[in-house]
């Protein structure tokens, strides 16, 4: 498996090709034969960086959306339309949900830009499910992640309204990942684990029967969790001992520096243009 970060929010100055970087994901996975997008950041840079990658739209079997935040599927209107054929994109059955964040006693939308009907339009076969779904051989959506770690309370900036206007904590059901059996164990390939790190690799074991945790390629959102969520969830990832973490977008620069300070040559920054094979 070969896997390339497209989207990410910071790019390497070493890169030979004008990749460009946005507050944002998306990932490359060339399985098979088979080309699949993990998210599409949030404007044309997946296009632009896919174009300078020298794969075009209309090459990828597939595309997955871990989430509904803008900054993972509102450049996959983009992606669409520089299609000439429809294409399945899978996604758990909440990503349309109305969501914001708060900040600074502000209130800002978060979801995602277009309409499922919109995006139908311009060639998404959507396949939503809460249920595992697999997407190749050896590739499974994860379907709904099970939540049973107690320190992995997320990110209480982050809410939804009731209809009397009452702001509640997100818990983002429609967080998911993509798991791929590795023959070895487990890799996951994350959008942001707003799940929780834990709690998605302990259901990707479950889903696929494995009981190691080879490598993470994505988002961990350790940036912006509490510092014990934070401690804890370092800790468990060394007892992991993964073969590598490929950590981007919202794990944050403090917590790349502590998990490469701890993991050593295991850590990986997956910056835009990065290339891992797995």
């Amino acid at each position: 498996m070969k896997l390339t970060v497209v989207v990410d929010n910071m790019v390497s100055h070493s890169m030979p090709r004008p990749l460009r970087a946005e507050h944002g994901y998306a990932l490359l996975i060339e399985i098979g034969g088979k080309k699949i997008l993990l998210d599409a950041g949030q404007s044309d840079v997946a296009v632009h960086n896919l174009s300078l990658l020298g794969v075009h739209p209309d090459e990828l079997d597939a595309i997955a959306i871990s989430h509904g935040h803008y900054d993972h599927a509102s450049g996959l209107i983009h992606v669409l339309k520089h299609r000439t054929k429809p294409v399945p994109v899978y996604g758990h059955s909440a990503i349309f949900t109305e969501r914001y964040s708060v900040a600074g006693g502000k209130r800002r939308y978060i979801g995602i830009s277009n309409s499922q009907e919109e995006l139908e339009t311009v060639g998404a076969q959507f396949c939503l499910s809460e249920k595992p779904q697999e997407i190749i051989d050896g590739l499974v959506f994860s379907g709904t992640v099970t939540k049973t770690t107690e320190y992995e309370e997320g990110d209480k900036k982050l809410v939804l309204l009731r209809e009397n206007g009452e702001e509640v904590q997100d818990e983002l059901v429609d967080d998911t990942s993509l798991y791929y059996k590795h023959p070895e164990g487990l890799v996951v390939l994350s959008g942001c684990a707003h799940s929780g790190f834990v709690n998605t690799v302990e259901h990707g074991f479950k889903v696929l029967g494995v009981n190691k945790l080879i490598g993470w390629v994505g988002g961990t959102h350790l940036g912006p969790v509490s510092k014990i969520q934070q401690e804890k969830t370092l800790a468990q990832i060394e007892a992991y001992k993964p073969q590598f973490i490929a950590a981007s977008h919202c794990t944050g620069f403090v917590m790349m520096g502590e998990l490469e300070r701890r993991l050593g040559e295991v850590f990986i920054s997956g910056m835009v243009g990065k290339v891992i094979q797995a």
